[in-house]
């Protein structure tokens, strides 16, 4: 059961290196991920840059909106810590990459940028419903996993418009009805973020086939694979 279940490192291993860095994502694949996922925003010239939040104040200290700089200023203000789409992907280039579009104002420069890096069959996107459109329009072939964390059934109008081939949820409004009835209606069933050991082991005994966590190294262990062993971890700054 467990052999079927892929391991996505949420915004890389982000206890053991600060996420949505390079260094984050390189933790994660050495730890035995699958998959990356990874935020990404639009810099002020246009390039797509990896970062969750709206501004830089939670990582960086800096309560500056990331679309108010370039990609240049960023790095700067940074050190290098906030890559460009083009360096992320070449990371990642031996696992998966997961694309969350926090900003649906990203897309066509986001798709745009996977098939300039040739990592078109690598990469997926997830993300609400606004944004995941979007993808769609940009691309008909994308693979596409919705993001959901309602108690409420998605609209099958919306499921027409997406075509997901995923249904990504909220871990905690999962129950082994809901993961049967999604698995009958021939999608694939995603669960984001459990970090406990409990949790992971509840939902892969579901039948969920995709774990997006923040405890890559959790998740890695309790499916059986090997782990290099890293010291005690701690958060990195948030």
């Amino acid at each position: 059961m467990a052999a079927v279940v892929t391991a996505v490192a949420h915004r890389g291993a982000p206890y053991v290196a600060r996420e949505n860095t390079l260094a984050s994502f390189r933790s994660a694949i050495a730890a035995g991920a699958d998959a990356v996922e990874l935020d990404v925003r639009i810099s002020r010239d246009g390039v797509p840059v990896i970062v969750h939040d709206r501004t830089l104040a939670r990582l960086w200290g800096l309560d500056t909106p990331v679309s108010d700089l370039t990609a240049t200023q960023l790095e700067e203000v940074t050190s290098g810590g906030v890559p460009t789409l083009a360096d992320a992907l070449a990371t990642t280039r031996q696992v998966r990459t997961l694309i969350d579009l926090p900003d649906h104002a990203a897309v066509p420069a986001v798709v745009h940028g996977a098939r300039e890096c040739g990592a078109e069959d690598r990469v997926y996107y997830c993300g609400g419903p606004v944004a995941m459109r979007s993808v769609r329009a940009a691309d008909r072939h994308a693979e596409i996993a919705l993001t959901w964390n309602r108690s409420a059934p998605i609209r099958p109008s919306l499921l027409a418009d997406v075509q997901p081939r995923w249904l990504n949820y909220s871990f905690g409004v999962l129950s082994p009805q809901r993961v049967r009835a999604t698995l009958a209606d021939g999608y694939r069933v995603s669960a984001w973020t459990p970090d406990t050991r409990r949790t992971m082991r509840r939902l892969v005994a579901m039948g969920v086939e995709s774990l997006t966590t923040n405890r890559i190294d959790t998740l890695c262990r309790l499916l059986g694979r090997p782990v290099p062993p890293c010291g005690p971890l701690r958060p990195a700054r948030r």
